[in-house]
């Protein structure tokens, strides 16, 4: 991934008001979300840590993921966390025909579908969509909102994902940049979990401490 600012810059709600960058609200209400998974170990390991803290999160799933690693897939659901889907293969947008782009999408869309189907759920509060790196072009974007898909980016960037970020730098790179609304962004991959492993735990204590509390995208 190539580098993106921390903070995204405001200006952006403004040049892409269709995407949610962040949740305006009044009442301190901060979102966690996670990237890449479901990957055994690591995921499981941040339910757990959102499990001991009695919070929610949103998991942007990404599909071949969902299908290798079905169990783990369950329980965030069963655990009450939002789904979002990261396209079936990880693509980047601005290198993929947007017509593949969509069927990989909806591909992604169909896995996260028959798991809801398991456990006799309804799924449509799971379109949710996050671009693997942030990168779409405007056509695909379009054609997903069409389809019902609200585009999530974010506020906050963990940077976990980048092996030459300390993990206490990623921890600032959170408690320095989140304020009301944030989107915050981390991963549950083999990549991050150095980071994440260090940073996740101290970034709820510490936002729970300035009176932030967390919520579920929908």
């Amino acid at each position: 991934m190539n580098r993106f600012w921390i903070k995204t810059p405001f200006f952006f709600e403004y040049v892409f008001p269709k995407y949610h960058w962040k949740i305006k609200n009044t009442s301190r209400k901060i979102f966690l979300t996670f990237d890449d998974g479901p990957i055994p170990e690591v995921t499981e390991w941040v339910l757990d840590i959102l499990k001991k803290e009695n919070i929610k999160a949103t998991f942007f799933c990404i599909g071949e993921n969902i299908s290798k690693h079905s169990d783990i897939f369950l329980r965030i659901i069963k655990e009450g966390h939002s789904i979002g889907n990261h396209t079936f293969n990880h693509l980047n947008g601005w290198k993929t025909n947007s017509k593949e782009y969509i069927t990989n999408t909806d591909y992604c869309q169909e896995a996260i579908k028959d798991q809801f189907k398991i456990l006799k759920k309804e799924y449509d509060t799971s379109f949710l969509f996050r671009p693997p790196y942030g990168k779409i072009k405007n056509k695909q974007a379009n054609k997903l909102r069409e389809k019902g898909f609200k585009i999530i980016m974010w506020d906050v960037l963990s940077y976990d994902f980048d092996q030459s970020t300390s993990p206490e730098k990623c921890l600032d790179h959170v408690l320095k940049n989140t304020t009301t609304g944030s989107i915050i962004v981390f991963h549950d991959s083999l990549k991050a979990r150095k980071n994440v492993e260090y940073a996740l735990p101290k970034a709820i204590q510490k936002l729970k401490e300035k009176g932030f509390t967390f919520e579920t995208l929908d």
